[in-house]
């Protein structure tokens, strides 16, 4: 079943009630889509769903079904979060050319055999989790799990029975998904801390953090998280601190001199389509107009300002992402995929 190549399973844990994001993710293996992005195609949709009904409905804006849906607010995201399917089929549209079906729909289980699908998207009650066929292995990323669990190729068929028994609707790929990580590189395009190495998941050990360089092996001895040494002496790791001497650690950071380092960007080449590493972010720059560009993983979030820069004629400018949208200049030193805005929607404006 398996061969001599080593994988590695990427599975986001809940945050807030962001499961369809996570479902989304662990899915195609890597931190595709932000809640932001997500919530940038809710709103296009409900703008669409808006002008549909204004141009056919009898009294168009002033109608009461129209007038009934405005008062309702955004009918594919709630306050907390939670998107609907249709926002979580357009993006895998938009970003990887992919459907998602429900199984049940005419037609989908006479095209092949349950085991024969890459991945599953399953919902009930406004939660979200993916199934994931990896190396010959179909695994439960539930964000709710603790780790990755294995579903037997056998207990497949059955799962999915049970699952819509117990009320779940299941959304199902039928074509080829992005590939599973093989590769160092490959583990870019995923945060750090949701990897997992399937040999460690296959002997049943616990530690989730798999890379070969762990990027956080230099916190607590005596380096901060930047690689720097700390100016203070205290070499508590972090997981065992008290929340008062995080913030003290954080203040001696924010009240030490910067680096004579010159911390400019400059905007490198975008890489190509397709090219290992890259990752596409979306803007909505200061004069309103759009842009989408293509950058590494690897590159600086100072770059993502270059790059605004150039298109802004030099003008200062402010950067917010995320979902509600957050001020990103503390994170001009961090990768794009440490800071998880790949897929993101940038919005800028003028200061």
């Amino acid at each position: 079943m398996s061969n001599s190549k080593q994988y590695w399973v990427y599975h986001e844990r809940q945050e807030a009630l962001l499961c369809g994001q996570h479902a989304l993710n662990n899915l195609v293996q890597q931190n595709a889509f932000s809640a932001g992005s997500l919530a940038e195609i809710a709103s296009q949709l409900d703008a669409m769903e808006l002008n549909y009904m204004a141009a056919n409905n009898e009294g168009g804006t002033s109608s009461k079904d129209y007038l009934k849906r405005v008062a309702e607010g955004s009918g594919n995201v709630d306050e907390s979060g939670n998107f609907s399917i249709e926002v979580l089929r357009s993006a895998l549209l938009s970003r990887f050319n992919l459907e998602l079906p429900n199984i049940r729909q005419e037609g989908v289980k006479d095209k092949m055999e349950v085991t024969q699908l890459g991945g599953f998207i399953c919902n009930r009650s406004a939660h979200w989790f993916a199934i994931r066929k990896i190396n010959d292995r179909f695994y439960n990323l539930n964000s709710t799990l603790e780790k990755p669990e294995v579903i037997s190729h056998f207990k497949l068929a059955a799962e999915m029975q049970a699952l819509q028994d117990a009320g779940y609707s299941v959304f199902c790929v039928l074509d080829a998904l992005p590939a599973p990580c093989s590769s160092e590189r490959m583990m870019d395009l995923g945060l750090p801390q949701y990897w997992w190495k399937e040999d460690d998941l296959m002997s049943g050990k616990t530690n989730a953090m798999t890379r070969a360089d762990d990027p956080w092996k230099n916190v607590g001895g005596g380096r901060r998280l930047d690689g720097k040494a700390r100016s203070g002496g205290n070499d508590k790791p972090v997981s065992e601190m008290s929340e008062e001497e995080m913030l003290q650690m954080a203040m001696a950071a924010s009240l030490e001199k910067p680096s004579e380092k010159d911390h400019s960007y400059e905007l490198t080449n975008e890489p190509a389509e397709g090219a290992p590493g890259a990752v596409k972010i979306q803007f909505r720059l200061p004069d309103g107009t759009r842009a989408v560009r293509r950058f590494l993983g690897s590159d600086h979030v100072g770059v993502i300002y270059a790059f605004v820069a150039d298109k802004c004629s030099k003008q200062s400018i402010e950067l917010r992402a995320g979902f509600p949208p957050k001020d990103i200049a503390q994170k001009k030193e961090a990768t794009i995929a440490e800071s998880s805005l790949a897929s993101e929607m940038i919005h800028g404006r003028y200061v």
